[in-house]
């Protein structure tokens, strides 16, 4: 990009990633336009080569030089290269936007979510914005939203996670699953150490190379933070599990209000608060990919519990973590 008609210039860590990816595409939206420097999520000492779907992509080895000029670096590699982001950036560096969560515990971090949180947050110069995991993000928004109709009582959230989440390796991991049962061919399980293709995760197997427990602690450590926000709303029951899915998170909810409003108000409301509502034709996480926000559908009066509904709701999970991450950018890049 021309550099007169630049603003600023950002780095994206792990340049040639899914997440990169969607970030990469919303910064390309930018107006006026920024400089993206591209850097590896590994340790190289030259430019390497990576690539997408779509095109050949110029990397930068990740190193104190190729992070300074930059106002933001997106860190959307793995947790290594997020750690290693925070060790070589220099005291005039970038700030570091954290999509991988490695940098949580980090004393100066903060969970961010703008998309969940009630009132716009003034940049925080110091600190180091860590995105909230996309399926915590999308709990946090529906209970928000749904307060705003009824008071909450308690609701029970089963989560879907899509192989995406666990990057490029899960994705292919997931196709050769899939081909490899039709075809009576043995499976690889580098990464879930067990069989997805056709088939729902509780746990993954003891060799995988993060538990999915892990992953459920980590949502619900985060839907706990956004929802301090809200002090009205109670913390709901959650379970995660592992959908033999590409793209897209998926939502089942249970959720018991004080007086119930009625499916129309409901669904009204929502629709007012930013979501896709669908009564008549269920979203699916098909559906979903590329968009941005939720979609909700498939809502129903328990009838068993008549204050309480069920429904449905959809998320690009790497889509909303990439919009929130520009979200919390825009503070800096003015």
């Amino acid at each position: 990009m021309a550099e007169k008609t630049a603003r600023g210039r950002v780095a994206v860590v792990g340049g040639d990633t899914l997440l990169a990816k969607e970030v990469r595409e919303l910064l390309e939206q930018s107006k006026p336009a920024l400089n993206i420097e591209l850097i590896s999520a590994a340790a190289e000492n030259a430019t390497m080569l990576g690539a997408d779907d779509e095109e050949v992509l110029a990397l930068s080895p990740l190193t104190a030089q190729s992070l300074s000029g930059s106002k933001v670096a997106f860190l959307a590699g793995s947790e290594a290269s997020s750690r290693r982001a925070l060790k070589l950036n220099p005291p005039d560096g970038p700030v570091l936007i954290d999509l991988t969560g490695a940098l949580e515990d980090q004393p100066h971090a903060r969970l961010r979510a703008p998309s969940a949180e009630p009132t716009r947050s003034l940049p925080e110069p110091g600190l180091i914005p860590v995105i909230a995991h996309p399926a915590a993000v999308a709990c946090a928004m529906l209970l928000a939203g749904l307060s705003r109709i009824a008071a909450v009582r308690k609701s029970i959230i089963h989560v879907f996670e899509p192989a995406s989440e666990r990057g490029k390796k899960g994705l292919d991991e997931l196709r050769q699953q899939t081909v490899g049962v039709l075809s009576f061919q043995k499976l690889k399980m580098d990464v879930f150490d067990a069989q997805l293709g056709f088939n729902l995760l509780a746990r993954y197997g003891e060799e995988a190379v993060e538990p999915l427990e892990g992953v459920e602690e980590r949502i619900l450590r985060h839907v706990a933070s956004l929802l301090a926000l809200y002090p009205a709303i109670p913390m709901p029951s959650l379970r995660l599990i592992q959908a033999p899915v590409f793209h897209g998170h998926s939502f089942s909810a249970w959720v018991e209000f004080d007086e119930n409003p009625g499916l129309a108000a409901l669904a009204e409301g929502l629709s007012a608060a930013g979501f896709d509502v669908r009564p008549d034709d269920p979203p699916t996480n098909v559906s979903i990919a590329g968009m941005s926000g939720l979609s909700v559908g498939a809502i129903t009066v328990d009838p068993n519990q008549p204050r309480a509904c069920w429904m449905w709701m959809v998320s690009d999970n790497l889509r909303l973590t990439a919009e929130n991450a520009l979200a919390v950018a825009k503070g800096f890049l003015r």
